[in-house]
C-alpha cells in the first residue's frame, strides 16, 4: 500500500544537521525503496518554501521530482473544507494543507506518515489513518 508523506517527515529526512537517526527517516527510506511514497503539490510547495538558498532549493527540487504529484480534484478540496469545518466546530484548529492531506488520503484510502501530533487530534473527528514506522529503534 502506498503512503502519503507529510511535510514534517520530508523536512526531518532532508535536514543537513541531523545527528540522530530517526524512525520516521528510516521508514521514509524504506518506503522510497519500496516505491510506496505518494506526494501532493501542496506538500511539495510547503517543503520547498522553507529552503533558504537557491542552490539548496535546486538540489531538493530535483530530488523530489522523482515523486509525481497525485492529481487533486475539486472533491479533495471540498472534503478538506468539510474536515476543516468539522474540526473547528469541535475546537480543533489546523492548517488548510493538513486538512487537504487528510482529504486526499481519505479519498484514496492512503495512510499518512507524519511526525505532527495534530493529526492525532484530527482523528477524533475525521477519518485519518496514520502510518507508523515499522521500527522504533
Amino acid at each position: 500500500m502506498k503512503v502519503l508523506v507529510d511535510t514534517s517527515v520530508w523536512s526531518l529526512a532532508l535536514r543537513r544537521n541531523r545527528s540522530v537517526e530517526d524512525s520516521f527517516v528510516r521508514e521514509l527510506r524504506e518506503l522510497v525503496a519500496e516505491l510506496r511514497v505518494e506526494m501532493i503539490g501542496p506538500v511539495r510547495q510547503e517543503f520547498l518554501s522553507k529552503v533558504r538558498s537557491d542552490q539548496d532549493f535546486s538540489i531538493l527540487r530535483e530530488h523530489l521530482r522523482v515523486f509525481p504529484d497525485l492529481i487533486l480534484e475539486s472533491a479533495d478540496y471540498e472534503l478538506a473544507a468539510e474536515f476543516f469545518n468539522r474540526c473547528r466546530t469541535n475546537g480543533i484548529q489546523g492548517s488548510n494543507t493538513d486538512f487537504l492531506i487528510c482529504a486526499v488520503a481519505e479519498r484514496r484510502r492512503l495512510p499518512i506518515l507524519t511526525t505532527e501530533r495534530d493529526f492525532q487530534l484530527y482523528q477524533r473527528h475525521i477519518p485519518v489513518r496514520l502510518h507508523q514506522p515499522r521500527s522504533s529503534e
